[in-house]
């Protein structure tokens, strides 16, 4: 029986996604819940994957193709019989372009990985490929050009190439790389953030030793407790700031147009850096999670992120934002709201410094923290005060654990 292959739903702030990759082919034999192609977003990259056994029909969207929210892709025919990939391969005479293309030598690539590989005079066998079964994708090419430097223009390059080719000027060499999907969403939400906001950020400093002290006294039997999970800074600045949120609901509101929207719980969301841009997964009801669960869900965001792996719902929603900047070494930086939320909180390196304590000079674990804050909804007044609160917690912890 043939079937409509259909994009997912997209959620309202995924305007629609690309063709990533086809992992099967017309007349390819797959398998229930196998991988058939990838669909990428401004957030993630979407698996779709067989509803049956059968055979894939026909594709009707070519990677690369931009398609919309429930948008029929292709066909599938549930319990059909059909190839294997290999035997599935076309010939080099076929002019399908939904079919999967070989080399000379016999390396396996899609129709778009093919193209920019003639584009670009390289050599299949150089390219390090991840698709199934040895397929080179779209992907690989242009991690591959990424990451090895031409130099020499490419002779069909100048035909609109994807990548254009790098310009041998001596020790003066550019290249071109067309910008990541999640890369052109990220630049235009922090531009609408600094355009239709009242940005302001407000700054003060925490010492960090009483954190660490605590950290280091309790790291071990912490880890054998929770089954490996380390017991890390980030978690103690989640469980304050679902404290602070508390008392000033403001900085937890967000606006929806004309209306200030007050919610009445703590989810909030972590900026993790992957190689493709930074993405904020969310902590649902952050005030409830045990410090061990925060870890060990920081942890593995961090993990889905490397991989391509979070899903649209681990990054849908929020009400604040926490980003450390300090693990790349930055001493002090304004983080840019992500709206709707209307405040964030920077975290940055640890350094120490000479401070004045009851009347003598000590050298002291400081850190920068920063709010940047919607003055549109939060007054000056209420963010310094919750920026206080977090100081505070931070450095008496068991205010954290006493809620006070």
């Amino acid at each position: 029986m043939s079937t409509e292959i259909k994009a997912p739903t997209f959620p309202e702030s995924v305007a629609d996604g690309t063709i990533a990759t086809w992992h099967k082919q017309p007349g390819e034999q797959v398998s229930r819940d196998e991988l058939i192609v990838d669909i990428e977003t401004d957030k993630v990259v979407l698996e779709i994957v067989a509803p049956d056994d059968g055979v894939i029909e026909s594709i009707i969207k070519q990677e690369g193709d931009i398609i919309l929210s429930a948008e029929v892709i292709g066909t599938f025919s549930a319990g059909a019989k059909g190839t294997s990939a290999t035997e599935a391969a076309p010939s080099e005479s076929s002019d399908s372009a939904s079919q999967v293309t070989t080399s000379a030598n016999d390396v396996i690539m899609s129709p778009a990985a093919k193209k920019m590989v003639e584009e670009n005079n390289l050599t299949p066998q150089s390219i390090t490929a991840s698709g199934k079964d040895g397929r080179v994708t779209k992907e690989d090419v242009l991690n591959h050009l990424s990451s090895v430097p031409k130099t020499t223009p490419a002779p069909a390059a100048a035909k609109a190439a994807p990548i254009a080719p790098v310009v041998d000027l001596g020790t003066r060499a550019e290249k071109r790389v067309p910008m990541t999907r999640l890369r052109a969403s990220i630049a235009r939400r922090l531009l609408d953030a600094s355009q239709n906001t009242a940005m302001l950020t407000t700054f003060n400093e925490v010492n960090m030793k009483p954190l660490m002290d605590l950290r280091k006294q309790y790291k071990e039997i912490f880890e054998k407790t929770h089954n490996g999970t380390k017991l890390g800074f980030m978690s103690l600045f989640v469980k304050a700031s679902a404290e602070a949120l508390k008392r000033f609901p403001a900085v937890n509101a967000s606006i929806d147009g004309s209306e200030m929207v007050y919610h009445g719980y703590q989810d909030i969301g972590v900026a993790v850096s992957s190689e493709k841009g930074l993405v904020v997964p969310v902590l649902r009801d952050a005030d409830t999670m045990s410090l061990a669960t925060i870890e060990s869900s920081i942890r593995g965001f961090g993990g889905k992120a490397r991989d391509g792996k979070l899903t649209i719902e681990e990054m849908t929603g929020g009400t604040f934002t926490i980003s450390n900047g300090g693990v790349f070494g930055s001493l002090m930086s304004t983080p840019i709201l992500n709206p709707p939320q209307t405040a964030i909180l920077g975290m940055h390196k640890i350094q120490d410094r000479p401070m004045a304590v009851n009347g003598e000079v000590v050298i002291l674990p400081m850190m920068y923290l920063a709010l940047s804050y919607d003055h549109r909804m939060i007054d000056g007044k209420e963010a310094v005060q919750f920026l206080v609160t977090i100081k505070e917690m931070i450095e008496d912890p068991a205010r954290i654990l006493l809620e006070i």
